[in-house]
């Protein structure tokens, strides 16, 4: 009877297997049997929510649902359309963007669209809505055409930056922060140390939201066809409503979505159709896909750990440094692949993972693999570090880099929990056990091994900056010093070679790996996605890595996420000094300043 039981539930085991297997494979059938292009078409876009840099593959993702539109889907979709006759015009809706950096790809990409001779519409039923619209409405202007709904409004009122302090929270919770930096501009401990912006971060911060806020001016100027003084005027009496947004010529009319849609369907011609971007880049396929020679793009994107890249499920992804690094090795392996690019958006993370993932940098120049980095959002602090070694650096104005600087510490809570009722005693072999501990402050000689361990990284950044750089080491140091740049600043100081987004990395890579300007190349993401059938087959528990570089290139695998999110609560936790060190694996590491636009 046992027997019976065991083979019964290894049958009924079997058989959900196959079930799973059988659903996965009718899926990836009917997803390859997709209709073709319209001959005759409209590009919709609709961009109420931020696009994401880059969606980890786990290949399940395509089979069960569609996977999220990345920036570059956008870049590239566009690329594609400005070539193809069959594609009339663009319209897109705008709501929310994302960063600075993120906009102004936008921005190129549309104005590479218009360039070929085709109309670009935005649209909104408003921008802000009694709020603040001045990133959406800065996007809108790099479009032909900018319409509002009759009831909508142009917010374009600035931008602010807002950075929250809570030291006098953590006294009252009886939560210590001891924390070193180097050097003054290294405000990431300031959130827990102080209570309003100090002389330092005060400057730094002032600096770059006044560097976005010129980019914002020049940028509505031009599509505007107005003066910057023209526009810092109508800034400063924003929000308009209405018609007072069409007589200060911030839009060109006023009208409904239908009215928009019926009017580029009978401007393209009889038969036209709509057809999302994404949509269109799927059937239409990628540029950059013929050719012999290879370039090979690699993401860093998220906060930089050690171990694996991996999805959070609390939001944000982590650039895992074994992956990274993997990834650059199979590049280097692939004879086919002529240049790397790398493209970052980190915050930074921990200094070692950081040091993983430059050292690959490193030898893939060192091996003749050429590689031209390009910047997100914000490649600061550790996203600085990673970035450093590449042949070219290309940013967007908008992008925040730098911070090159380091920070280390703890939060101690000892006095919290004796509040709560709860006492820790302590038994330690060894004269440091204590060091990261956060029921004790720091001895002064445990505070004197922090600080020469503070002086012993930035020496080491600053001095591999210099070198990778090409500047005197107290050249580079009179710019870093925890600073934060945007990237328009950053090619003032030597920090960056060029400004722009995906295209011009791929011109500067090609350029480096000595290929003709219009030579068709193939653009190939390492690692390179698994096949369907390996992820099912590691949710089961098999792993079908043959060595530590297949093991480190792929990702962590989904099993784990509910571990995972058991470990985001933590580090969110550990933030706090709640559970363990705060600022744990987070030495090179640079928070964006949240920035209201």
């Amino acid at each position: 009877m046992k027997r019976f039981f065991i083979g019964a539930l290894a049958f009924i085991g079997a058989l959900s297997i196959l079930f799973v297997v059988g659903v996965v494979g009718l899926l990836m059938l009917a997803a390859s049997s997709k209709p073709g292009v319209p001959s005759n078409l409209v590009l919709e876009l609709d961009l109420q929510q931020p696009l994401p840099e880059y969606t980890l593959d786990t290949s399940l993702a395509g089979a069960f649902g569609e996977e999220p539109t990345s920036l570059r889907d956008v870049v590239e979709g566009l690329e594609k359309a400005a070539t193809d006759s069959r594609v009339k015009s663009l319209v897109v809706r705008i709501g929310q963007p994302g960063s600075a950096a993120q906009v102004q790809e936008l921005r190129d990409a549309v104005k590479a669209f218009r360039a070929s001779g085709k109309r670009a519409v935005a649209y909104a039923d408003g921008f802000g809505e009694a709020g603040n619209g001045t990133g959406a409405y800065y996007l809108a202007s790099a479009f032909d055409s900018v319409y509002i709904q009759p009831s909508g409004d142009v917010g374009l009122t600035g931008l602010t930056m807002e950075t929250p302090f809570a030291r006098d929270a953590f006294a009252k919770f009886g939560v210590k922060p001891e924390f070193g930096k180097r050097a003054e501009f290294k405000n990431a401990v300031n959130t827990f140390t102080d209570e309003s912006y100090g002389p330092h971060q005060r400057e730094a911060t002032e600096a770059y939201g006044g560097s976005l806020f010129r980019q914002v001016v020049k940028g509505v100027a031009e599509g505007r066809k107005l003066s910057e003084d023209e526009v810092r005027a109508l800034i400063d009496r924003a929000p308009f409503m209405g018609q007072a947004a069409v007589d200060a010529k911030l839009v060109d009319g006023l009208r409904y979505r239908d009215e928009i849609h019926d009017e580029l369907k009978q401007q393209a011609g009889d038969g036209a159709e709509f057809l999302y971007v994404e949509k269109y880049l799927e059937r239409a396929g990628r540029p950059n896909q013929t050719g012999t020679s290879t370039i090979a793009l690699i993401y860093g994107v998220g906060e930089v750990l050690r171990g694996k890249s991996q999805s959070n499920p609390l939001g944000g992804q982590v650039m895992g440094g074994d992956t990274v690094a993997a990834a650059f090795r199979k590049a280097v392996e692939d004879p086919s692949v002529k240049a790397i690019v790398f493209r970052v958006d980190s915050p930074g993370g921990s200094y070692s993972a950081s040091d993983t993932i430059r050292r690959e940098v490193q030898r893939a120049r060192e091996a003749g693999k050429p590689v031209i980095v390009t910047m997100g959002t914000y490649a600061a602090s550790g996203g600085y570090f990673v970035a450093m070694a590449g042949d070219k650096i290309v940013a967007q104005p908008g992008t925040l880099t730098g911070s090159i600087g380091v920070y280390n510490g703890k939060f101690v809570t000892s006095e919290l929990w004796a509040k709560l009722g709860v006492n820790f005693d302590t038994i330690a072999f060894g004269k440091n056990a204590t060091f990261a501990s956060s029921d004790q402050e720091f001895t002064p000689e445990q505070r004197a091994q922090l600080e020469s361990e503070l002086d012993t990284i930035y020496l080491d950044f600053t001095s591999r900056a210099a070198q990778a750089r090409n500047m005197p080491l107290e050249k580079l140091q009179a710019v870093a010093k925890g600073r934060v740049w945007t990237g328009e600043d950053a090619l003032e100081r030597g920090l960056v070679d060029a400004l722009g987004g995906y295209p011009k990395a791929l011109e500067l890579a090609k350029q480096a790996a000595k290929l003709d300007k219009d030579a068709p190349v193939r653009v190939v993401v390492f690692p390179r996605p698994r096949p369907t059938g390996q992820v099912l087959s590691e949710l089961l528990g098999k792993h079908e890595a043959d060595n530590s570089d297949d093991e480190a290139g792929s990702h962590a695998a989904m099993s784990s996420q509910v571990l995972e999110q058991v470990r985001a609560v933590y580090r969110v936790g550990a933030k706090l000094g709640l559970t363990g060190p705060g600022a744990e694996g987070r030495m090179l590491y640079a928070p964006l300043p949240e920035v209201r636009w």
